[in-house]
Formats: C-alpha cells, structure tokens, sequence
C-alpha cells in the first residue's frame, strides 16, 4: 500500500487515510502534515484522526465513515475551526488485507470564501453560527444535531469542554450533553443529579435574564465554596454559561470551560445565538420522545405494548438466564359487558398494580392484548423468580384481582425467547382452566 500513498505525497491538496473502523492514522501527505503543524507522519503513530485533525477526544458527531462505499466518492463541504481551513471534501472507502481504509481529500477553499486567518478575528460571528447551524442541521436525529452543535462550537471557541444541564423530574440538574477537547477527561457521568444549591446563585441570575461568565473561579471561592469545589476538581479557570428556556421558563444552561481569555467577551454572545437552536433542537427531540412512548407505550396502562416487547426481546442476550410471566386477566368481558368499561379498566389497572407490585423494579412489564399482561425478568436467579411469583399471587390476593398465571424460568434462551414464552403461556392456559373448573363459572359468559 505504501506505493498508494507515495502518488498523493506531493498533491497540493490535503490527503489523510485511517482505519474506517478503529479512526487509527495510517496515512498523511506533506500537506495535510503542514497544515496540522506536524512534520513527519511519525508524530502521528498511535493516535486516532479525530484526535490530530477534530482535537477532541472520541469520534466526531459529523463523521462519514459509515455511508462510504467502496469505488464511490461522497463529496461535502467542511470548515475546520481548529485550523481554520474551508474545505470541499472528497472521501471514499477501499478495503485491503482485511481492513476498512477512509481516504480523504481536501481541496483547501479558504481563500475563495474569505475566511479570516485565525477564528477570533472573524469578521462575522453569524457566519460562523451558520457554518454550525448548517453542519447540525444535516443530521435527521435532534439529539444527534445538538451533539453536532455543540461539538462545532467547542472547536469554533476553542474551548476544553462545552456542555448542557436539564433539569430533570426532581428539579436537581443533570449533566445531559458534553464535549471535550483531546486530552480533557470527560466529566457527563460525574454530574448528574446536581443539587440546587450548587448553580442556585447561576439560576437567580439567569431568572434577570442574565449570562454567567466567570473569568477566574478563585473569585467565587467566599461566596460559593461548594460550586467552587467542583470546579476546581474538574481544572476549570474560567466558565461561560447561558440559560436555555421552554415557553420563558428557565429549564437548563449550556456553556463552555477554560475559553481562551480573549475571547470571554463575545463567547457569551455567541452561545445565546447558538442557544436558541439547541431550545428549538429540545421541543424536536421531545416531540420524537413523545411519538416514541405513544408508539411504545400502552396509554391505559403505561405498560410497554407488543412493539415494545418485541424491540426488547430483539435486543435480549441468550446467554443470560430469563423468567417469564404471562398473565390473563379473567373475567374482563364479563365486567366490561356488566358494569361498563371504566370498571373493566379499572380492574385493568388493579392487575397491572400486581405485576408492577412483584416485578415492577427492574424487569419489563408489557401488555400485548386486553387481557392479556407479560413480565419479563432477564438475568433472574431462579429462586429470586419463583420468589416473585408466588409475591404476585399473593398481591393478587389482597387485591381481590383475578387473573390466570403461568411462568417459565430458563438459565439461557439459545433455544429461543419464543420458547421460554410458548411455555408461559401454556401453563397460563392450565391455570385458567382449573380457575373455571373449581369457580363453576362459565367461562363463555
């Protein structure tokens, strides 16, 4: 291969290669090497394309390597804040002794577009919004749109940490979405859960409608010591940070860590326009949130319906030991036709009560007809199952709920879910015919 990559030594266009699978460098011609202020392809031995050409410390939000294919070329356009380069881009995908290779070739436009040599002289701060909003807007996912924002926008302000706080059910604050730069430890997993008194004094302020910009933390060591503490843990000096809103209600912040001094003055700015896409990014992501768990979601019950169940089962391990519970809830059409179907759901929701009651903390509670409720417990000891479901039956007892109950509990299913289910069932239908039989009611009434 080495012979490949001596045609593109001297191509005045950038030429990078990398391993489309594990990002590992392979490959960068004199220019590219140039333009990264490297001199020799051995300063990049070891490390990861995103980490010489992004700065940042795992994969980029924007990368392709998925959708290239072999003998074709995706062409796009990409500025580099990092090294302030505007670029049509060309990269395709060739495989070679087993591995996937990404080739890029960057035909440098900077000076067609006027771009400014260094980003703290941009002359126009919109563009560099729009270059942001453009680039996030491609993706089709929110989520992944405001990963891609502020991603951009940690480069763009040269930042080692740009990240965004929501608060959750509790009214504590959770750190939701993080970026950091190369070399700067990620802390998302660190910050959830948030008390209020540690941003209460950020939250008076964004309630001014104000932005907070703390140029040196130690200023805040006397007023706000637990603030300061956790600042200081995670080596920040200095902070940006905007409020995010939902209707003119404060609902989170977003900021930056340890900007360069220079630019705190327009940083805020900046991160107030860009905030206003991540709120519009926000009511989309919950929108698509809502669609899910209605598409999920059993709306009586709030048990997971048929299409939650089998999206569960599709993602099960079958090394993993599973218990099953099948449920039929007896006498329903009999209430329903009798006292009409609000007592029928009420008598719904008694059950679901039960299963919740004897396996609601941890496993999946499902509802697959409207009769008919299913628990599934992956992971289970046996005995901690059977345990459950004799707690079931005696919940049902003290509810005065009816319903016919089978169970199966298998150390594996590399025979099949559907196995372990089949199984369930049947012993449900056993149970439902002794009820009949020892009741002495008609089951056809």
């Amino acid at each position: 291969m080495e012979k490949i990559w001596e045609f593109f030594e001297n191509m005045n266009e950038l030429v990078y290669v990398s391993d489309a699978d594990t990002y590992e460098f392979i490959y960068m011609n004199k220019r590219a090497l140039s333009i990264c202020g490297l001199t020799s392809l051995e300063e990049t031995k070891g490390k990861k394309c995103y980490e010489v050409l992004q700065n940042t410390s795992v994969p980029c939000e924007i990368c392709n390597n998925k959708e290239l294919v072999p003998g074709y070329f995706k062409e796009w356009r990409y500025y580099n804040p990092i090294y302030n380069r505007n670029s049509l881009i060309k990269d395709t995908l060739i495989e070679t002794d087993g591995r996937r290779l990404r080739i890029e070739i960057a035909v440098d436009i900077s000076a067609d577009t006027k771009q400014n040599e260094n980003i703290h002289d941009y002359q126009s701060r919109e563009a560099l919004i729009n270059e942001a909003l453009r680039t996030a807007l491609q993706a089709s996912d929110p989520h992944v749109s405001i990963k891609i924002a502020i991603e951009y926008m940690g480069k763009a302000l040269d930042c080692e940490r740009v990240y965004i706080f929501e608060k959750n059910a509790d009214g504590n604050d959770d750190n939701t979405y993080e970026w950091v730069a190369r070399g700067v430890s990620p802390e998302k997993d660190n910050l959830q859960n948030l008390p209020p008194e540690v941003c209460e004094g950020w939250y008076r302020t964004f309630a001014e409608d104000k932005c907070v910009t703390i140029r040196d933390i130690e200023d805040i060591k006397t007023e706000n010591p637990l603030q300061y503490e956790i600042l200081k843990r995670q080596n920040i000096h200095s902070v940006s940070v905007v409020p995010l809103y939902e209707d003119g209600r404060v609902i989170g912040f977003y900021g930056v860590d340890n900007p360069p001094a220079e630019a705190l003055s327009y940083t805020s700015n900046m991160l107030q326009i860009m905030g206003h896409f991540i709120e519009c990014m926000f009511k989309k992501r919950n929108l698509v949130r809502n669609l899910q768990q209605m598409s999920y979601l059993d709306q009586l019950t709030q048990f997971g319906n048929r299409y939650a169940m089998a999206k569960y089962m599709e993602n099960m391990r079958s090394d993993e030991s599973v218990g099953i519970v099948y449920g039929d809830i007896t006498g329903l059409k009999r209430v329903n036709d009798a006292e009409g179907h609000a007592a029928g759901d009420r008598l719904i929701l008694s059950a679901c009560k039960c299963m919740k009651t004897a396996f609601g903390d941890g496993y999946e509670l499902f509802r697959i007809g409207g009769d008919e409720l299913l628990a599934i417990c992956a992971g289970i000891e046996e005995s901690e199952f059977q345990e459950r479901v004799a707690r079931l039956k005696k919940v049902m007892l003290e509810l005065s709920v009816n319903m016919a109950v089978g169970a199966d509990w298998k150390s594996d299913t590399t025979a099949g879910i559907n196995a372990v289910m089949a199984t369930a069932e049947a012993r449900m239908y056993e149970d439902k015919s002794a009820y009949y039989r020892t009741s002495g009611i008609d089951r056809r009434r």
